[in-house]
């Protein structure tokens, strides 16, 4: 009781609360890195999961909801609607500027999956003409991966604007917004889009690319211990500080 005291008086209350508020920052960051790495392991086991089903048919009637099967691989056939593509802005190929290339695929239902063709050099693409040389005209058979589309930036990313009067559309994007995408599109667009499987061959754009996935835990459980260990070290180790401290001055 003394000891508690003296941690509240005049002379000690400042630096108690700061220890305070320094361990239940401590203890906050800690229980934040273990809720990370529980996501991580959901996210790890969802992929192990997508990538155990067999290759989905995109062409034949879908009862599945498609927005969580995120990373499972599909097939898809149709004829790519060129007019209506879209880039997507801020892609590097071997540490050089580009775009993606989004381009509508036509089912035979009227409907649309929007496709990340790859990546194409920003040079000599500055406008929807210069991508016509990118064309693969005739029936297309792809196999890819389904991925979400993205509404809001990552932090510090740069939202799409909004359009100006009198523009009917965007042409660059820097998301893939799939909601907003569809706006512009005259036919239904699919709720994901597809990102087809990279060939090592593929060295002319439009480059295919899928995301490395590495199925580990990281180093959260690491950064949680390290968290609580902060904490313990305040918490503790203030009163012990505090008890030497009158100790000396008796």
């Amino acid at each position: 009781m003394k000891l508690f005291r003296a941690m509240i008086s005049k002379q000690w209350l400042l630096a108690t609360l700061l220890v305070l508020a320094g361990g239940a920052l401590c203890i906050r960051l800690g229980i934040w890195q273990l809720d990370r790495l529980e996501q991580r392991r959901a996210f790890n086991a969802h992929i192990e999961s997508v990538w155990m089903m067999e290759p989905l048919n995109l062409n034949s009637q879908i009862t599945e909801d498609l927005a969580i099967m995120e990373y499972r691989t599909v097939s898809i056939s149709g004829k790519y609607d060129f007019e209506k593509q879209v880039v997507l802005r801020n892609r590097y190929f071997q540490n050089e500027y580009g775009f993606h290339l989004l381009t509508p695929l036509l089912l035979e239902d009227g409907t649309a999956a929007l496709v990340d063709r790859g990546w194409i050099p920003a040079e000599g693409n500055d406008s929807p003409v210069d991508w016509r040389k990118y064309d693969q005209p005739g029936q297309i058979s792809i196999q890819g991966q389904i991925r979400l589309g993205q509404t809001k930036p990552d932090m510090g990313g740069v939202p799409d604007p909004a359009l100006a009067p009198g523009q009917e559309k965007l042409e660059f994007w820097n998301l893939v917004n799939l909601e907003r995408i569809r706006q512009q599109m005259p036919y239904p667009l699919l709720a994901v889009y597809i990102q087809p499987d990279p060939d090592p061959q593929d060295i002319e754009p439009p480059i295919p690319y899928q995301p490395e996935i590495e199925l580990n835990e990281g180093s959260h459980q690491g950064y949680a211990v390290q968290w609580f260990t902060y904490a313990s070290i305040l918490m503790l180790g203030y009163p012990f500080y505090v008890r030497q401290q009158i100790k000396e001055k008796l």
